[in-house]
């Protein structure tokens, strides 16, 4: 029976829009045209000035050819020319493949050729990568050459220069709104550590939502400044160059990760507020004492990726750096749970506030539910704090599915839910807490042991910098756990002897690392630590 609501009620053009976040701009360049958009080195650009170049990026891209549905890839690092393509690029309908700028030319060439790319920018320092993947492909994109006046070497890859290419564009360029929220806005490739990565397609309503939900979730205010220290490519830089730009905020450009140039951008610019990986935070805590010195005002840091370590977070806050901890995937549109922080919390003692704030909470405002469950019957665990499942996501900032791949998409929907790989508890309160990665648990004579929780014991010892900890095949047990740490410079002579034994004394005799290996621990591009390849090192201990 249609309801009484139905009847000559439907959408029109007065009372429906497709939400996206390439509006965001248009918006804030009509609102704050004066105001800073872009910071990078000696660039300083207003919100009127960046919005005209993404309307001739968009108009430049037409021109050559470009259109609806069409891929352009990017391989460039956090630099005004990548903010600017994450409007200029969905403004012609096309899709926007950030790729990783880690990765080596052959996995760059499947992924050129697999996303079918038109057109690709490229920073010199990546010109010689890229000419190689370029060389494999058949049918070889468009190269545009960008040229970072702040970094001034690599190699050039065309002779069609980025701010030459801008001028072909119309300064007013009228670009066409989606004719469907569903409609690609972005490609994401996971990294691929087994096989060829699966290329993550975004639509337009998850990254116009998950960019809105980020500035629910950190009560973000008008007029950020916001500095890059999360890489732009990895899930678009959790989908903050929409968000910042919604909220007409700085953008500040930063290459790479430098921790000291990151604590100077800090007091130089007053940044309010950057995001990343754990290992981030840990590498200000390691800089000089005069380096952490004058900064007078608060900073806010979202981090996501494994847990931090109650050390790491306790330190980072007396710094005077305000943090929020959140969880996501390439697939989700990077975070999508947050550790929603409650006033009671405050006036725990140092260590119980850590232990709460390295859990991934609860589900952002934007996101449809979340689920901890059995991986094979799909049934929730009981919110006791001990029974581990799998963490079960659903709602439109899950991605689309996988790019030419039906198999995979639909056992990752499997249920009616995103399947993580992630496993963690349910408290009582309904926040979850991440224990392992599916494939990174331990079972070690029939015991299941995480890997994160002997980590975090592994960060209470005073000399440990960074611990990751693995399973090694053992004849009588399976497995058992095989630590890998890598010391602070100032540690002097730490023995495996007295690493295992400080283990002993803080868990289940069980849990303890039966190996520990004193070295640098292999990392992404965004400071996630590359397991299997700590695994297949463990493999060949004697």
């Amino acid at each position: 029976m249609t309801s009484i609501y139905d009847q000559g009620l439907t959408p029109v053009d007065a009372n429906y829009a497709v939400q996206t976040p390439i509006d965001f701009i248009t918006r804030t360049a009509s609102v704050y045209p004066d105001y800073p958009a872009i910071i990078h080195g000696a660039i300083r650009r207003t919100w009127a000035e960046t919005h005209e170049r993404c309307l001739r990026l968009a108009s430049a891209l037409v021109g050559r050819g470009i259109k609806k549905g069409d891929t352009v890839a990017v391989m460039l690092p956090n630099i005004p020319a990548m903010v600017e393509c994450h409007f200029g690029v969905p403004m012609t309908g096309a899709v926007m493949n950030a790729l990783n700028v880690r990765l080596d030319a052959e996995v760059i060439a499947f992924m050129l050729e697999h996303a079918e790319a038109k057109v690709i920018l490229v920073d010199r320092e990546f010109g010689e990568v890229i000419l190689d993947a370029v060389s494999r492909l058949d049918k070889k994109p468009l190269i545009i050459d960008v040229d970072d006046p702040e970094y001034g070497e690599g190699v050039k890859v065309s002779d069609l220069d980025y701010e030459a290419f801008l001028q072909e564009g119309d300064p007013e360029y009228q670009w066409d709104m989606p004719t469907d929220e569903w409609d690609a806005i972005s490609l994401n490739y996971t990294s691929g550590t087994t096989g060829n990565p699966k290329g993550v397609v975004y639509h337009h309503r998850g990254a116009y939502l998950n960019s809105l939900g980020n500035t629910a979730v950190w009560s973000m205010a008008m007029h950020p400044v916001y500095l890059w220290t999360l890489p732009m490519f990895h899930c678009n830089g959790w989908c903050f160059p929409w968000t910042v730009t919604a909220m007409a905020g700085t953008h500040v450009c930063l290459r790479r990760v430098d921790p000291e140039k990151i604590l100077q951008l800090i007091r130089e610019h007053r940044v309010t507020h950057m995001c990343g990986a754990p290992i981030v935070l840990n590498a200000l805590l390691n800089v000089p004492p005069a380096s952490k010195a004058g900064i007078d005002h608060v900073v806010k840091a979202m981090v996501a990726g494994a847990p931090p370590p109650a050390q790491v977070i306790g330190a980072v806050e007396e710094m005077g750096i305000a943090l929020t901890h959140t969880y996501g995937l390439t697939e989700v549109y990077g975070p999508v749970t947050v550790c929603a922080w409650k006033d009671r919390w405050n006036d725990l003692p140092l260590e119980e506030r850590a232990a709460i704030k390295s859990r991934q909470g609860v589900r952002y405002h934007t996101l449809g539910g979340t689920m901890i469950a059995d991986s094979g019957t799909m049934k929730p665990t009981p919110k006791d704090g001990k029974t581990i499942g799998e963490i079960f996501l659903r709602g439109n900032t899950v991605m689309k599915g996988y790019l030419k791949n039906p198999k995979a998409t639909e056992e990752a929907f499997r249920g009616g839910w995103f399947h993580t790989g992630d496993l963690a508890v349910w408290h009582e309160d309904g926040y979850m807490e991440i224990k392992d990665r599916l494939k990174d648990i331990i079972i070690s004579g029939g015991e299941n042991i995480s890997t994160i929780e002997i980590e975090n014991v592994l960060y209470r010892h005073p000399a440990v910098m960074e611990a990751a900890v693995v399973a090694r095949p053992d004849e009588k047990w399976g497995e058992t756990p095989c630590a890998f740490v890598t010391l602070k410079p100032d540690a002097g002579n730490v023995t495996e002897a007295e690493m295992i034994d400080f283990c002993r004394k803080h868990m289940a005799r069980f849990k303890v690392p039966k190996t520990v290996v004193f070295s640098d621990l292999p990392k992404t591009s965004t400071g996630k630590v590359q397991k299997f390849l700590l695994r297949d090192q463990a493999k060949e201990i004697e």
